[in-house]
C-alpha cells in the first residue's frame, strides 16, 4: 500500500498531491456534458433546449453522490490521521460506503424515474423538448446507481491521499462516453439515431463499465474488504458517513436546485435564454475545474490534519485554497472577458442563444473566484465535522440571495438581470465562508505555529 499519511511535508504538496490528479478526472468528467450540448446542438435546437432542462436537474442529483463521498472522505481520513496508514480500517470502510451509496443511488433513481413528468412541468418544458427530455431520463436512471457508487469508492481513495485511482476512473470512463454517445445520436449502421435519448445510452454504458473496472481493482488491490468480519461496525459506520454525508449530499445538490429555478426564471424570457443559460453555465463547470479539484483535495488534507491534532495545518490548507481561487479567479475573470463570444458561439453553434451565454460568461466570470470559495469553505468545513455549516451557507446563498433575486431580475432587466443575481450571490457566498471557517478554526489570517490546545484559548 502507498503511504497514505497527508501529514507530512508542506501544505502545498499535500494539496498538490490530492488536487492535481483530480482535475484531470474533473475535467474529463465534466467533458462529458460539454461533449453532449456540442453534438446535441448539432442534431437540432430542440435537442438543446432540452439540455438546458436536463442539466440542472441531473447535476443535483449528481451531487448527492459527491456529498456521500465528502461523509466518506471525512470519516476515512480523520481515521487514518488519527491511527496512521490503517489500511484494513480504510477497506472495511470502503465496504460500507459500498454498501450505503448502492442503497441511495437505486431509491434517487426510482424517485426521479417516478417524478420526473411532474418537475419538468413545473420548470417550463413543453411539447417537443419536453419528449427529449423524458426520453433522457429512464437511461440516465438506470446509470445513476453505478455512479453514486463509484462516487462512495472514489472517496476512499481520495482520503488517503490516492486521487490518481479516482482520475484514472473518471478519464477513462469519460473517453468510453464521449466515444460511444455520438453513435447513440446520430444513429450508426444498425443504430438508430436517438437524440436525448442516445446521450443517456452513452452515459449509462460509461458508468456501468467503470464502476465493474472499480470494483475489480477495489478488490484486487484491497482497498475493499470482504474478508470475515468486514460488516464489523457497519452501523456506526454508516452513521458517521450519514452524519456527515447528509448534510453535504443536501449542500452540493442545493446549488444545482437553485440553478434549476434559475432556469425556470430564464424559462420565462424564452427558448433562446433557456438555451444560452444552459451552455454558458456548463462552461462555466469547465472553468471551474481548478478549484473544484482544489475542493476535493482540501477534504482530506483537512480531514488528516484534524484528526492528527493538527490545526495549524488545517488552518494553513485553507488560507492556500483561498488565495488560489482569488487569484485564479482574477485571471479567468480577464480571459472571459475577451473571449466569451468565441467560447459562447463553440457551444451554442452559432444560435440566438450566443448572446445570452455571452453576457453570462463575460460578467457573471467576474465572481467566479467567489463560487470557489463556496465549495473549498464548504468541503474543508465538512472535513471538520461542521456540515450542518456547509449546507447552512449554501442553502443561504441560494434561498436567500440567488433564486429571488434572478426572478426580480428576470421581470425588471429579462437577462442580464438574472447575472446580476448571480454575481450577488457569489459575493454573498465569500463574506459567509470567511466568517464560518474563522468560527470552525480553520482559517487565520496570521499563520500560527500553534496546537489545536493553543487556538483554543
Amino acid at each position: 500500500m502507498a503511504d497514505r499519511n497527508l501529514n507530512k511535508g508542506p501544505v502545498a504538496r499535500a494539496l498538490w498531491r490530492v488536487s492535481a490528479p483530480m482535475s484531470i478526472g474533473i475535467l474529463g468528467t465534466l467533458s462529458v456534458g460539454l461533449a453532449d450540448a456540442a453534438f446535441l446542438a448539432r442534431a437540432g435546437e430542440a435537442d438543446l433546449t432540452a439540455v438546458g432542462f436536463i442539466y440542472p436537474v441531473t447535476v443535483a442529483l449528481t451531487s448527492l453522490s459527491i456529498g456521500l463521498g465528502a461523509g466518506t472522505s471525512a470519516v476515512v481520513s480523520q481515521a487514518l490521521g488519527r491511527d496512521g496508514d490503517d489500511d484494513a480500517t480504510a477497506a472495511r470502510l470502503g465496504l460500507h460506503a459500498l454498501i450505503f451509496a448502492t442503497a441511495l443511488g437505486l431509491l434517487v433513481a426510482l424517485a426521479f424515474w417516478l417524478t420526473a413528468p411532474w418537475i419538468y412541468g413545473l420548470m417550463g418544458a413543453t411539447g417537443e423538448v419536453e419528449d427529449k427530455v423524458l426520453a433522457y431520463v429512464p437511461w440516465w436512471c438506470a446509470s445513476f446507481p453505478f455512479l453514486v457508487a463509484g462516487m462512495g469508492l472514489n472517496a476512499v481513495f481520495r482520503a488517503g491521499g490516492e486521487s490518481h485511482i479516482s482520475a484514472t476512473v473518471m478519464v477513462l470512463q469519460a473517453i468510453i462516453n464521449i466515444a460511444v454517445t455520438p453513435v447513440f445520436i446520430f444513429g450508426w449502421w444498425l443504430v438508430p439515431a436517438l437524440d436525448t435519448e442516445g446521450a443517456a445510452i452513452g452515459t449509462f454504458i460509461a458508468r456501468a463499465l467503470g464502476f465493474v473496472g472499480l470494483m475489480l481493482f477495489s478488490l484486487r488491490s484491497g482497498r475493499l474488504s470482504l474478508t470475515p468480519g468486514c460488516l464489523t461496525g457497519l452501523r456506526a459506520s454508516l452513521t458517521k458517513i450519514a452524519r456527515i454525508g447528509g448534510p453535504a449530499a443536501a449542500s452540493n445538490a442545493i446549488n444545482p436546485l437553485g440553478l434549476l429555478l434559475v432556469t425556470s426564471a430564464a424559462a420565462t424570457l424564452g427558448d433562446a435564454q433557456v438555451a444560452g443559460f444552459g451552455a454558458a453555465t456548463r462552461v462555466q463547470s469547465l472553468l471551474m475545474v481548478p478549484m473544484l479539484a482544489l475542493s476535493a483535495g482540501i477534504g482530506p488534507v483537512v480531514g488528516q490534519a484534524w484528526g492528527a491534532d493538527r490545526i495549524d495545518r488545517a488552518q494553513g490548507a485553507v488560507r492556500l485554497t483561498f488565495l488560489t481561487c482569488l487569484t485564479y479567479g482574477a485571471v479567468l475573470a480577464a480571459a472571459l472577458f475577451f473571449g466569451a463570444p468565441w467560447l459562447a458561439k463553440v457551444m451554442t453553434d452559432g444560435s440566438a442563444a450566443a448572446d445570452h451565454a455571452t453576457t453570462y460568461l463575460r460578467w457573471g466570470g467576474l465572481s467566479f473566484f467567489g463560487y470557489g470559495i463556496l465549495v473549498t469553505a464548504n468541503a474543508a468545513m465538512n472535513a471538520r465535522d461542521k456540515a450542518l455549516w456547509s449546507m447552512g451557507l449554501s442553502a443561504s446563498r441560494i434561498a436567500v440571495v440567488y433564486v429571488p433575486l434572478a426572478w426580480l431580475g428576470a421581470t425588471i432587466a429579462g437577462f442580464p438581470g438574472i447575472v446580476a443575481a448571480f454575481v450577488a450571490a457569489n459575493l454573498w457566498a465569500v463574506a459567509g465562508a470567511l466568517f464560518l471557517t474563522r468560527r470552525a478554526d480553520i482559517l487565520r489570517f496570521d499563520p500560527p505555529e500553534t496546537t489545536k490546545a493553543a487556538a483554543a484559548d
